[in-house]
């Protein structure tokens, strides 16, 4: 594996800066509770850290509403904060994706306030925009993900605007040659600043059918069904056959730079087709990663066999990233657990991570096993959750302030009340705590990246699946004399599994119990 490809098979730890530390006590994380920090990142043995955005925003969607691309909110901090965040991470030795938001801007966004001024204004097709339909209602039938339509009126122009998330995100235009560039430019900007990649949030809804033509509905019984989004399949809003192209451009800019890396987000129905096309051949994004685990109701066989085998590593195809736990989605330590130990489940599922063929995305506080924290209704902050309140677990109790002391005020996050309520059982276990407890996740968690680190068959090596009865799941990585033996028991009663000629390296629990798991190479 060459240096420019550090990032195959790479460990990634996600930060939520919101959330992470801290440092200037208004309740809020920021960019110098980051830095701080950083030595802790570094001890775990990730490769590189993901920051969510810090950009100037209004803060609807908490950032991933943008009113300028090139800027740090002051609320975290200043340009500088992220130079010299940006300067400790490569000290010591991690790489820095951040977030880029290509599909819509805040509608504080400078662009959109033009191009909303008028319709002949020069960033007039900036933004997508439609005439209403005879009667008045929207041009089409789209959803939105939040809540209701993906069309608000707009009085200047006397059109409506297409948003596919909040009405305060209004899409961009991403056909359009001029915003191609514009936001090429952005990437040379934090590319120029030193950094090493980037997530592109959302990448699928960057462009949509032209044509405008309503979704179709999708079948009774397809899906749950809290919102009017689920109520339609999303193909002419999202996943136009061009998004490759521009995806392309992108790449072809950081293959300029030599050992950048570039991931998309990619979520929806039609995700696993998207995922092989925005990383297929040399030519476009380095790798992909979609909700297959992070909305899956529980871990079985059946679903890690099934998606392992979406990427059997055939010729000219891409490499995946698989993350169980994130900013969007209740934590696995909670979603997962059925009636099984939460402590055992949260280390099983840290050895499975570790286990799987491409990029792992660690997410703060998974370390330490952290379940969802309970956030009460007059507490929410997120929008989703808000809107489709009880239905939804929303986003907030993966957001949580990150627990570092459990006897401080605040679990140690911040001197002052922050943004989110710590939660009583996160603060039970803060790093403080874990550090001095050698038997503790967050040990095992350094053990199990560094299994990874050492073993090329887990970081690079090829997946097989094993037979095995269920609910065991059983799968080799590796090839040729470099083979490993994993196997797991994801139900809640005792199973086995014979071993003849292997020998263990590693594993949690004990035997093959409810949550347990191991790692064996050839005796």
């Amino acid at each position: 594996m060459s240096a420019d490809e550090w990032w195959r098979g790479a460990a990634i730890y996600q930060i939520y800066p919101r959330s992470f530390l801290d440092a200037n006590g208004d309740g809020v994380g920021d960019l110098p509770g980051v830095t701080e920090r950083l030595p802790y990142v570094s001890s775990l043995g990730v490769d590189g850290i993901w920051l969510s955005p810090f950009f100037t925003s209004p803060m609807a969607d908490f950032g991933y509403d943008i009113a300028d691309y090139r800027n740090v909110d002051p609320i975290f901090g200043t340009l500088a904060d992220f130079d010299r965040l940006l300067a400790r991470a490569h000290e010591l030795g991690l790489k820095v994706i951040i977030d880029q938001v290509y599909a819509h801007t805040s509608d504080r966004h400078a662009w959109f306030a033009e191009s909303r001024a008028s319709r002949d204004n020069p960033k007039a097709d900036w933004y997508v925009w439609a005439d209403a339909r005879p009667d008045g209602s929207p041009p089409n039938n789209w959803q939105s993900v939040f809540h209701g339509p993906c069309w608000t009126w707009d009085a200047r122009r006397g059109q409506y605007y297409l948003h596919n998330f909040l009405a305060a995100q209004p899409n961009l235009h991403v056909h359009h040659p001029a915003v191609q560039k514009a936001l090429l430019d952005t990437a040379r900007f934090w590319l120029d600043r030193g950094v090493d990649g980037f997530r592109l949030d959302a990448i699928n809804f960057a462009m949509h059918d032209p044509s405008l033509l309503d979704n179709p509905p999708v079948a009774p019984g397809f899906g749950k069904r809290t919102r009017p989004f689920d109520f339609q399949h999303h193909f002419h809003n999202q996943s136009h056959p061009d998004v490759p192209r521009f995806l392309e451009r992108v790449r072809a800019l950081l293959d300029e730079r030599g050992g950048r890396f570039a991931v998309a987000e990619v979520g929806g129905e039609q995700a696993d087709r998207e995922m092989k096309d925005y990383t297929a051949g040399g030519t476009r994004l380095h790798s992909a990663y979609g909700f297959n685990f992070l909305y899956a109701d529980a871990a079985t066989p059946a679903l890690v066999h099934e998606t392992m085998a979406l990427w059997p590593g055939g010729e000219g195809e891409g490499w995946p990233s698989w993350a169980f736990s994130n900013h969007d989605a209740p934590r696995v330590a909670t979603r997962w657990l059925g009636g099984r130990d939460r402590d055992a489940l949260a280390r099983q599922m840290l050895l499975l991570l570790v286990a799987l063929r491409g990029n792992i995305f660690l997410y703060q506080g998974e370390e330490l096993g952290l379940p969802q924290a309970e956030v009460p209704y007059e507490r929410l902050q997120d929008p989703e959750a808000i809107a489709n309140w009880p239905l939804t677990q929303g986003r907030d109790g993966a957001r949580t302030p990150m627990p570092w002391a459990s006897g401080a005020p605040y679990a140690g996050f911040s001197t002052a009340e922050p943004w989110l309520p710590v939660d009583p059982a996160h603060a039970a276990l803060a790093v403080d705590g874990q550090e001095a407890d050698a038997g503790s996740i967050l040990h095992l968690t350094r053990r199990l990246l560094r299994l990874r680190r050492e073993r090329s068959a887990l970081r690079l090596g090829a997946l097989r699946p094993v037979d095995a009865p269920e609910p065991l799941l059983a799968f080799e990585r590796g090839e040729g004399a470099e083979r490993l033996l994993c196997v797991f028991n994801l139900g809640e009663e005792a199973a086995s599994f014979p071993l003849d000629g292997w020998q263990v390296i590693e594993r949690v629990g004990e035997g093959l119990g409810p949550c347990t798991g191991l790692v064996a190479e050839r005796a």
